[in-house]
């Protein structure tokens, strides 16, 4: 009836959010999404039209635009604990996990029974690792909204990292006959029962789990990522340019930059996946060291060099009077993201910053470099495993193919570029640091000019009131173990199409084959 009514001529916002409704139910989500913003623009005021507009672009895991529209709503009325909720996912899906909390903690303060505030709250707690808190939550949010898929899957993590595999498996099976799934819902869900099959020591039925929650995502995203340039075409051309235009040694870019009185300056690079989250909590338990996660604080000079690499002739000819505000811009980055770096050493964690190495080079030669590798096998495999928060990178990472061919441009380039600007680089094995704690930490100490700290291996506990949450947050509030290492081996018949790819990596860093 709401179609054949649009179809009629009547613009009227209840009839726009029955229509898109009715998209939603079908998957039709960015059909949805475009109905919605007519609604919108049609009717400004209107609560339902823009709540529903923010809730759709959630689902198309556009978060920052989600946000805009709760906050449009806020702005008139703050009364609203739904809205407030909204906004926690958003804020939650961004990263910002303290505002986050505080957002879900307004809502459940106007409302005790909003059930989807109990949801986030419970998902936060489970990211953290407290499964207990995560279960209680997402019951309490499941009694108040049955069946509600994102209470639902953090319950069955919660039960995934209490051990009870079998509880999370079946609730997980019935999740996912539910029709009224959302298409990214259905591919989480479907992910996270490949986790439950690897814990029950069942990797075949695992891996066709994650290549099916990978394939569902590959679908819901390639409007926005799959036409080219890829990250992956990116990566190559930065090679090629490199390898054909070898950067030469530039007076301009060594003179002294501005540094917020910082008393060092340190990138802590690598891949996904490959342990840079370990060393940045190990690291920020020094007295002396203050640490930023993956924040874009390079974003002005991205903007300015970085496009494309077109752009690059000019970053290798740019002088100090060019840079240096390039320069600045970074520190009021950190600065803004509430960091007083005055008489610390800075470590700015981004592992995909390994693909913004000419920047870093031309703007701060000075600054050391960690590099954190781990067995190529295993990063690619973990990789294909987890879900994260979409970019064209993490895109790549959707397919095993896809996933190898692009660690392999990155490690590639991460060598070219090392020799091209002679990078004062410190290679870290996570797995070393895993095995040998405190003797590799004293190396990677001496590297960065500090004194080892044994306050530095208390990281398990300054991981649970982390604000900034990673795959690796529920594992690392379990303190050093092993479980991680070797995972590949599990899954050799699986990976056997890539391995060959993957080889010479594995001979660089010294791994056994």
């Amino acid at each position: 009836m709401a179609s054949a009514a649009l179809n009629d001529g009547l613009e009227h916002p209840l009839v726009f959010n029955v229509a898109a409704l009715a998209f939603e139910l079908q998957g039709r989500v960015s059909e949805a999404e475009q109905l919605l913003q007519r609604a919108v623009a049609r009717a400004p005021e209107d609560v339902g039209s823009r709540n529903a507009l923010g809730l759709c672009l959630l689902r198309l895991d556009r978060p920052a635009e989600a946000l805009a529209q709760f906050d449009a709503i806020l702005e008139r009325n703050s009364s609203l604990p739904f809205v407030h909720a909204s906004r926690g996912n958003s804020l939650s899906a961004l990263g910002s996990i303290s505002a986050a909390e505080a957002a879900f903690q307004r809502a459940l303060e106007l409302d005790a029974n909003q059930g989807v505030a109990l949801a986030g709250v419970a998902r936060i707690a489970g990211s953290r690792g407290a499964h207990g808190e995560a279960r209680e939550k997402a019951e309490k949010a499941l009694a108040l909204l049955p069946g509600f898929p994102d209470a639902v899957m953090t319950l069955a993590a919660a039960e995934l990292g209490e051990r009870q595999v079998n509880r999370a498996e079946v609730r997980l099976r019935a999740l996912l006959t539910d029709a009224r799934l959302a298409p990214i819902e259905r591919a989480y869900a479907t992910g996270l029962l490949g986790d439950v099959l690897d814990a029950k020591s069942l990797p075949e039925e695992a891996f066709a789990g994650y290549t099916s929650c990978n394939e569902q995502l590959q679908r819901l995203f390639a409007p926005r990522f799959a036409e080219s340039p890829s990250a992956f075409d990116y990566a190559r051309a930065l090679i090629h340019y490199f390898e054909r235009v070898p950067p030469q040694d530039s007076d301009a870019a060594l003179l002294p930059a501005a540094s917020a009185g910082a008393a060092g300056h340190v990138f802590l690079l690598g891949f996904p996946r490959s342990g840079t989250t370990l060393l940045e909590v190990v690291l920020e338990g020094h007295p002396d060291v203050v640490s930023l996660e993956e924040n874009e604080l390079l974003i002005d000079a991205v903007r300015e060099f970085m496009r494309g690499p077109a752009d690059l002739d000019r970053l290798m000819r740019a002088d100090f009077n060019t840079l240096e505000p390039l320069r600045a811009a970074y520190w009021r980055q950190v600065a803004a993201a509430g960091m007083d770096v005055a008489g610390k050493v800075f470590v700015d964690k981004h592992p995909l910053n390994t693909l913004k190495l000419p920047l870093i080079a031309r703007l701060f030669p000075q600054a050391k470099i960690l590099f954190a590798c781990r067995d190529p096998r295993d990063v690619v495999l973990s990789c294909f495993r987890h879900r994260f928060h979409m970019s064209a990178p993490i895109y790549e990472l959707l397919s095993l193919q896809g996933a190898a061919r692009y660690y392999d441009a990155v490690m590639a380039l991460a060598v070219c570029l090392t020799t091209a600007f002679k990078l004062n680089m410190c290679l870290v094995r996570h797995e070393d640091v895993v095995t040998e704690f405190t003797r590799e930490m004293k190396r990677i100490c001496a590297y960065l000019g500090l004194e080892w700290v044994p306050a530095m291996g208390d990281f398990a506990l300054r991981t649970q009131k982390r604000a900034v949450l990673t795959p690796s947050t529920a594992q690392l509030v379990r303190g050093l173990n092993t479980e991680g290492l070797g995972q590949w081996r599990r899954y050799q018949a699986e990976l056997t199409s890539v391995l060959p790819l993957l080889e010479t990596w594995v001979k660089r860093f010294f791994y056994d084959p």
